[in-house]
């Protein structure tokens, strides 16, 4: 069992990020909500406990609080932002809205030796985001450094081994960063750094196997990472008990069919059954034009056509899925206020009651980022371990308002001519995203001296680490010239192309 530390999530929009850096230190973190029980979190054994940022002030009634009865768990507790006001406040410091807001960069000066800061430099840029602060400290709390605007920007308990960080460790701006958090987890936690993808794949392996153990399995093949992962695990670990399925939805990217069958049935020899249902779903999204509408149809219809394959298989018992963490977090409300959900997975949420097959999700503990690693430990080739990210609901959250056959086209071209372009620059593999838009826009134009009013194709091409920040990528003009020229020149239909320059957050990545 690897070692956990906890994060305590009370709605930052970095709260994932707080976890992947804790993986980076070889170090298994888990997300919670900010209401799990001390004694859940002693269950689990955690070996440490970070309380997030937010967008809440301590002071506002529906504020939300952890159980106090964590302070009590013995376990090291570090706050962050909000966290560290809630630590301060909850242990009989006082906060106050601060008449200075700080926002953005700032300067942190340590002013006592502490842990935390071994080896960091006495002066170091971090990233703060935050409108209230400290203005007296608990009992047995001292300061140990200040910014420009808060005398108490980093505090310790060390008696405790109790932490506050006003200013935000995980993001990239902050100097550092990274070795701030690699103190915490093991000089302070005593951490031994025992999370590696060997390790994963064994104890995954074994769980498999022995959930399983000799019924069937099906999953839902894509042809995407994250499916292609989970299929060689599944299958490592049970072999021909498992049974891959591949739905044609009408929704796919040129040829992506084609190259799905060839791939998975030639090369990775596991059974692949193909359900051609692209007139269901169609069908059933004629006229909608709300994503998160598109996304329940989808995943709806997704889950019958499995009934319907289950039913021509035979005896099956679960249903595999290559659901990350990232969908997990993304799908569940914070303090189950369904308005703070960033968009539901299509393979997120379980399956209706009627249903008799059971879930299986060997990556939902994984990252994006890792499950390419894991994909690579177990020996898959380049082009599927590195392939872009590719939503479940395929193209029809790239067309923004109604899915048609005609803007099904449109953007199937578009798309095709941006993805070779990128693959003959050499650059496909260097960003992490790239794919078109189609837009529910006409707009004006000119070609061969006739007026033209045409569909706009939007560009979105990023760079990113782990896709829980992202920035667009500032590719070369001239390449992105001769993307532009040949999707208006060869995509009948097309008249404009435009290039999405916003960065993650505040926008995600996919449009819906």
């Amino acid at each position: 069992m690897a070692e956990v530390v906890a994060v305590l999530d009370f709605g930052s929009q970095y709260t994932q990020v707080i976890a992947r850096r804790l993986r980076e230190c070889q170090v298994y973190s888990k997300v919670y909500p900010f209401f799990t029980t001390a004694e859940s979190l002693k269950e689990e054994g955690v070996k440490g406990i970070i309380l997030s940022g937010g967008p809440s002030s301590v002071f506002a009634e529906t504020a939300p609080k952890p159980d106090t009865a964590i302070f009590n768990l013995e376990v090291p507790v570090m706050g962050i932002c909000y966290g560290l006001q809630l630590l301060g406040f909850l242990l009989g410091g006082k906060a106050e809205h601060s008449e200075e807001r700080e926002y953005g960069k700032g300067t942190l000066t340590i002013t006592e030796d502490s842990p935390l800061f071994e080896g960091i430099n006495k002066t170091i840029r971090v990233w703060n985001s935050h409108g209230d602060k400290l203005t007296q400290l608990p009992e047995g709390f001292k300061p140990v450094a200040s910014t420009e605007n808060s005398a108490f920007a980093a505090i310790e308990n060390r008696e405790r081994n109790f932490y506050g960080l006003q200013f935000h460790p995980e993001v990239f701006h902050t100097e550092q960063g990274t070795d701030i958090i690699r103190n915490f987890v093991f000089s302070i936690c005593g951490c031994t750094g025992d999370w590696t993808m060997e390790s994963y794949i064994e104890s995954s392996i074994a769980a498999i196997h022995e959930r399983v153990g000799d019924k069937k399995v099906i999953l839902g093949l894509s042809g995407g990472v994250d499916s292609s992962v989970a299929a060689k695990l599944i299958h490592d670990a049970i072999g021909p008990q498992l049974t891959c399925v591949f739905v044609d939805n009408g929704l796919l990217r040129k040829k992506e069919r084609e190259a799905v069958e060839k791939l998975y049935g030639d090369h990775f020899q596991i059974n692949l059954v193909v359900a051609d249902s692209s007139e269901l779903f169609l069908g059933r999204l004629a006229g909608v034009t709300d994503p998160e509408q598109k996304r329940k149809i989808i995943g709806n219809t997704f889950i019958e056509v499995f009934e319907s394959e289950v039913d021509k298989i035979g005896e099956v018992d679960f249903l595999a899925q290559g659901t990350i963490y990232p969908d997990i977090i993304e799908s569940l409300p914070i303090d189950g206020n369904p308005a703070s959900l960033i968009k539901s997975h299509h393979n997120v949420g379980g399956l209706p009651e009627r249903m008799k097959l059971k879930i299986l999700e060997p990556l939902n503990q994984l990252f994006k980022d890792e499950v390419r690693l894991l994909g690579k430990s177990l020996g898959l080739p380049d082009n599927v371990v590195w392939r872009q990210p590719f939503p479940g609901p395929g193209l029809a959250v790239r067309i923004l308002g109604d899915i048609t056959a005609d803007n099904l086209k449109v953007l199937r071209g578009a798309d095709a001519i941006l993805l070779e372009e990128m693959k003959k620059a050499d650059m496909y593999y260097k960003v992490w995203q790239s794919f078109a838009v189609f837009l529910p826009v006409r707009t004006v134009g000119v070609m061969g001296d006739e007026r033209t009013y045409d569909n706009v194709i939007a560009l979105r091409i990023v760079e990113s680490v782990d896709a829980m920040t992202a920035d667009w990528a500032q590719l070369d003009h001239d390449l992105l010239a001769k993307i532009s020229n040949r999707i208006i020149n060869e995509v009948k239909g097309v008249n404009r192309v435009v290039l999405d320059i916003s960065s993650k957050p505040p926008s995600t990545i996919e449009w819906e």
